[in-house]
């Protein structure tokens, strides 16, 4: 069996776990009502405390997964960090199998949450693979997050690619670096670089669609 090799996963789960040290366990997260200490307790609920951290989806099991996120962030902040840092083999989402798929953009889109929510940000550059794979990722999720939205749109990034969704009509054109476009879909719409044309009334609808989780 040949093992999926893993890259962009692991060096930016490195710098988001750098990033978390250096801006420490009160700073603020683009993530409404959490500290950085609250962003990284459900990191690892999602990879170490699969079973709990259920209630993200399943609305009977919120207030359990709440309470389970809540006690891991009361925790010693410098140990969760270096337990972010090495992710368990056997979680779902963290063994060598699945680590690029499920979290190259669970990593980046949460590493841009902290930075972005800081006062002195600036963007920073982003490795081409890096941007290559957040394209594929965009263009493989893009259909189904935006399904419903009643419009044509056109999903664009130069040097990458263009991909359809919508339910079809009037044509809005999104258009940015891989990067953006993913912070963009996961509901990240106001930090998001990104030149968004169209009808009025539809490319207001998109800014504040609530897209992602």
């Amino acid at each position: 069996m040949v093992l999926r090799v893993t890259k962009y996963a692991k060096a930016e789960r490195a710098a988001l776990a750098d990033t978390f040290l250096a801006v420490g366990a009160e700073a603020p997260t683009l993530c409404t009502g959490w500290a950085t200490r609250d962003l990284l307790a459900h990191l690892l609920l999602r990879e170490r405390h699969p079973v709990a951290a259920s209630g993200v989806l399943i609305k009977p099991m919120k207030g359990y997964t709440e309470r389970r996120q809540q006690s891991i962030a009361r925790r010693d902040y410098a140990a969760l960090v270096a337990q972010l840092r090495k992710p368990p083999v056997w979680s779902p989402v963290s063994n060598p199998l699945t680590d690029e798929l499920a979290n190259t953009l669970e990593m980046y889109v949460h590493h841009e949450d902290v930075r972005r929510a800081q006062p002195n940000w600036r963007p920073r550059a982003i490795d081409p693979g890096l941007e290559g794979a957040l394209w594929n990722t965009v263009r493989r999720t893009s259909r189904l997050t935006l399904r419903k939205f009643p419009a044509a749109l056109v999903i664009e990034s130069p040097g990458h690619g263009r991909v359809s969704a919508g339910t079809g009509g009037r044509e809005v054109s999104l258009r940015g670096r891989p990067g953006e476009l993913a912070m963009f879909l996961t509901g990240r719409q106001q930090v998001a670089d990104v030149a968004l044309t169209g009808p009025d009334e539809l490319v207001e609808r998109l800014r504040n669609a609530r897209l992602g989780v």
